[in-house]
């Protein structure tokens, strides 16, 4: 199971994610560009004490990022308000990543084409979108809890 973030815009959303990805112990993909400076300053900023314990990969483009040896096995899953399929009705994979648009403009089309599936996460008719980081929460949440992926102690 993997996240992953198209060209994210907020600091601290990636932040969230990578504390996502090092308690959860999954990878989490960083496509670039991003909206701020991705240097390390703004990584531990962003990121607190967690950083040594994500497992987050950086991707200079969509294309890297679909080239990369981590996209050989299991779907793509855009997370998208035009989604097709409710998140909690999707049969999650273990090899799944789970891939986020850009807070402000979500994925562009060729994003939405790659995808193996687009889900959405139900929202009241009178809501636009959720934050990224929560989103992000729930759907990693509701895929690992199917495939039994959470940590064992």
């Amino acid at each position: 199971m993997r996240l992953a973030l198209f060209q994210p815009g907020i600091p601290q959303n990636l932040g969230a994610a990578i504390r996502l990805s090092a308690c959860f112990g999954v990878g989490l993909d960083v496509i670039e560009p991003c909206s701020f400076p991705l240097d390390d300053k703004s990584l531990k900023r962003a990121a607190l004490d967690y950083g040594p314990l994500a497992h987050m990969q950086r991707h200079l483009s969509w294309d890297n990022f679909l080239a990369a040896p981590e996209r050989a096995e299991g779907r793509l899953l855009l997370f998208t308000t035009r989604g097709a399929v409710p998140f909690h009705q999707f049969e999650f994979q273990p090899g799944d990543t789970l891939l986020f648009g850009n807070e402000s403009r979500g994925a562009p089309d060729e994003v939405h084409a790659a995808a193996q599936g687009r889900l959405v996460i139900p929202l009241q008719p009178v809501a636009r979108s959720m934050n990224l980081a929560t989103t992000a929460a729930m759907a990693l949440g509701e895929a690992l809890r199917q495939t039994d992926g959470f940590y064992r102690p």
